[in-house]
């Protein structure tokens, strides 16, 4: 999501994320891999470990009581909260039950278990809230904790409304296969085959059930309020990752392929209030070296 919205992870075969994406017996990304998890699934710095912790062991009773989902006990669970975003937004309830099964692995992923993130939505500079830390795009990318999933649903809409997503509002809202492919050109997500998995997903559970259509005046008078709200947040800055959503020593480990400039855009800050707060002489930095990264 996202910056979601929606997730890198490394491209793998459309088949064999298909046939994973039509069992949902975990959850596979259209930006990620399950071998990138694998190969990443070492924690390097101590305060992302501690964070995880705190909010694992705040939802432990909920942890410990999850029965994993099917994916039609998931769709029965979430249908009446997609449903309900779709008449507030114009967004197809069929599109977000697809992503919903897809991003989180019919709700048995590790953000949907840890976090209530049913849509893998990053933090970002706007985000107040708790935050869960998981290898992603970078290694341990900062994602959205909610208080429960339907949170996750109503974010997942309004994470979708700003202006790279403005034209997607003025389909109509039971054109699933408009959005589908409309997500993808907007910068959803990488995979070239995103729009087809979305819309085999839908095909599969015939999700489009739950699908609405309005009259012309309805769709005038929700097109103008969601466009309006749209128009609220241009200009409003929104960057992948949060200074307040850092780990609580303000640290980070310079890895493989880091320099300055790109771990100063990671972190909303620039390269000269990087080599200020950690007394640096010049832009060279090492393997394993700490920066503070915050103010």
């Amino acid at each position: 999501m996202i910056n979601v919205r929606h997730a890198g992870w490394l491209n793998i075969n459309f088949v064999a994320c298909l046939a994973i994406a039509l069992v949902f017996s975990s959850g596979c990304s259209a930006r990620k891999s399950v071998a990138s998890n694998v190969a990443k699934n070492t924690v390097s710095n101590r305060a992302v470990k501690e964070n995880n912790e705190r909010i694992q062991q705040g939802r432990s009773k909920a942890i410990a009581s999850h029965v994993p989902y099917t994916a039609q006990s998931y769709i029965e669970r979430f249908k009446a909260i997609a449903i309900k975003e779709m008449n507030a937004n114009g967004i197809p309830a069929s599109i977000t039950l697809a992503q919903g099964l897809f991003e989180s692995g019919n709700g048995n992923g590790d953000l949907a278990k840890f976090a209530n993130n049913h849509f893998g939505i990053k933090c970002t500079s706007d985000w107040k809230g708790k935050s869960y830390y998981k290898d992603d795009d970078k290694v341990d990318d900062c994602f959205r904790v909610y208080d429960n999933p339907e949170d996750s649903y109503k974010d997942h809409s309004d994470f979708l409304k700003r202006k790279r997503y403005a034209a997607l509002f003025e389909l109509d809202k039971n054109d699933y296969e408009g959005w589908a492919y409309g997500l993808k050109q907007a910068g959803y997500a990488t995979n070239p085959n995103y729009p087809q998995l979305l819309i085999n997903v839908i095909k599969k559970y015939r999700l489009d059930q739950f699908d609405r259509p309005e009259g012309e005046l309805q769709k005038i008078k929700r097109e103008d309020r969601v466009l309006a709200e749209i128009n609220k947040n241009i200009g409003v800055a929104v960057k992948d990752s949060l200074v307040q959503a850092t780990p609580s020593n303000k640290l980070y480990t310079i890895k493989q392929g880091d320099t300055l400039y790109n771990v100063s855009k990671r972190f909303g800050l620039t390269v000269d209030e990087l080599k200020t707060l950690n007394h640096l002489a010049d832009n060279n930095v090492k393997l394993g070296q700490q920066l503070v990264i915050a103010k």
